[in-house]
């Protein structure tokens, strides 16, 4: 075999964390069950044992499994899982279509921070912001006009998740605009797991405009509501309407009484 024919193959062997992260992501190993052995790893994928505990590794670094001596890997609960680690939010979005319980969850994190995130927005957005902003938005509304649902070579469900992207950094705080990036590829989950029928993403387009335009006008509650009811559209896209109903977000947490504006001011 030729040097050239052995880097192909080389370069066509799957790599072993991704695809039992994939098998994790889709059920087929539950929290609390263990993977297979690491004979049978090495088997299945025709590696030494050292890649394969490499691989492994990876994912213990990922909160998603345990190394136990002498038993072997188990997978942990998913509230162990480092989902804001980039790696292991790549894989979110690569591979949780399958499994409805993480999908809930993303989805409850985003209604729980957007409508707060967005009042941030309609606060501290600058002439830049509000221009990345629009621009998302206008990518959407031409991108509907073509069959394809792209354009100027960007798809409708990157603009949707620019449009949320630029709403986090128009809220100048480090905190949230730096989860912005790290929940990029799940958001990108839910925006491309949402029904994109004709009028349901004509609906969206109308929710999101209301959004920018309350940004824009600097009316930080209309953002909060506008916020919402993006996401409530999204519910309803996915089976999730639950999630929206009643809302414990971080936006209805600090306009309740208990947190009155001039505590901000003590200390």
């Amino acid at each position: 075999m030729s040097a050239s024919s052995t880097s192909t193959t080389r370069r066509a062997r799957p790599d072993i964390a991704d695809a039992l992260a994939e098998a994790i992501f889709a059920g087929e190993h539950a929290p609390g069950e263990f993977l297979p052995r690491e004979v049978d790893l090495c088997e299945r994928f025709e590696v030494s044992r050292s890649t394969v505990r490499s691989a492994l590794q990876v994912l213990v670094a990922a909160g998603m499994i345990t190394r136990i001596s002498g038993q072997g890997s188990r997978v942990q609960p998913l509230e162990g899982w480092h989902l804001l680690d980039p790696r292991v939010s790549g894989w979110l979005a690569r591979f949780a279509h399958p499994n409805p319980v993480i999908q809930r969850e993303v989805f409850a994190f985003r209604v729980a921070v957007e409508p707060f995130v967005a009042r941030l927005a309609a606060e501290h957005a600058t002439a830049a912001d509000l221009l990345a902003i629009e621009t998302a938005y206008e990518g959407m509304i031409e991108a509907l006009a073509n069959d394809d649902l792209r354009f100027d070579g960007k798809s409708h469900d990157e603009y949707d998740v620019a449009f949320h992207e630029a709403i986090f950094t128009a809220s100048h705080n480090l905190v949230w605009a730096q989860i912005s990036h790290v929940l990029k590829p799940a958001i990108a989950l839910l925006v491309e797991r949402s029904n994109h029928s004709a009028d349901r993403l004509n609906d969206s387009m109308d929710r999101h405009r209301r959004v920018m335009e309350a940004i824009r006008l600097r009316q930080p509650q209309e953002a909060a509501r506008a916020a919402l009811a993006v996401l409530e559209r999204t519910g309803q896209d996915l089976g999730l309407e639950g999630v929206t109903r009643s809302p414990a977000t971080i936006e209805t947490t600090f306009d309740a009484p208990e947190f009155p504006a001039t505590r901000q001011q003590e200390g």
